[in-house]
């Protein structure tokens, strides 16, 4: 088993270990969680705020009962997290995965965030297992709010969640997974399958501790794929893997783009 410690830079050998599994014909299935985001200037959502904010456990937030009985607050709540992410730009490790994906034969790309970052940075048909923040949906039917005649994007709307347009009574919630709720089952068995057909599994910035993801790798593993973790930190899922950079995601994919291109 390879010892786990933490390394400021990416360890030249793991780099060059990990760029000898990108074959051209390799089947690689990528799962991004938060510390994918961070050289973003992107937190998580339980991360510790300033200000206002810093009176409510966001967890109490994130939920429909929430919404139900403080629309509002929920509403502004999120609309203080979205402003964060118009902010943001993808970072190196955003945009390395696009090179990445166009060496390779087949690159599927699965995120735990809701930041859409993968897709400014150029990324296709992202699996976004938790949704999409910058996306609203009305809060009863579910149905996604496209571009209104009253308002081009309700997602930029101050105060009150707008009404769906859907439903008489519908509001306007992101459309993210809350707590309580379950993941989209269409997106979720895309994940599985390509976890279970891919040759490599990378999982990069992600706790694995939240549930279904956290299983993906380990599916990946019983299929005969090769797991490799990009994390600073140690996780529940390093003890079962390959190959592990301690290390960020944009330094890792930096030293990865560079051994590739040197080949």
């Amino acid at each position: 088993m390879m010892p786990h410690y933490i390394n400021a830079t990416p360890d030249p050998s793991r780099i060059m270990a990990l760029a000898a599994l990108m074959r051209p014909e390799c089947r690689l299935t990528i799962l991004t969680g938060a510390g994918m985001s961070a050289d973003s200037g992107i937190g998580t959502f339980r991360d510790t705020e300033d200000g206002y904010w810093s009176q409510f456990d966001p967890r109490d937030l994130a939920t429909k009962s929430a919404f139900l009985a403080h629309p509002e607050r929920v509403w502004s709540w999120y609309q203080w997290r979205r402003e964060q992410i118009r902010n943001a730009t993808p970072n190196r490790g955003h945009l390395n995965i696009v090179a990445l994906g166009e060496r390779l034969q087949s690159l599927t790309l699965v995120t735990q965030n809701v930041d859409g970052l993968h897709q400014m940075a150029g990324s296709d048909e992202v699996i976004e297992l938790h949704g999409n923040i910058m996306r609203s949906k009305c809060h009863l039917s579910h149905q996604f709010i496209r571009e209104q005649k009253w308002h081009p994007d309700v997602a930029y709307l101050p105060g009150p969640p707008p009404p769906s347009g859907h439903h008489p009574d519908g509001l306007a919630r992101p459309d993210v997974v809350w707590f309580g709720e379950s993941l989209s089952p269409n997106q979720i068995e895309q994940a599985i399958q390509a976890s279970c057909h891919c040759d490599l599994f990378l999982s990069i910035g992600t706790s694995s501790v939240v549930e279904p993801a956290a299983t993906l790798a380990l599916l990946a593993k019983s299929h005969g794929a090769c797991v490799a973790e990009i994390n600073p930190q140690e996780t529940p899922l390093s003890a079962r893997c390959d190959l592990i950079i301690r290390a960020g995601a944009s330094d890792t994919f930096d030293a990865l783009m560079s051994t590739l291109d040197a080949d």
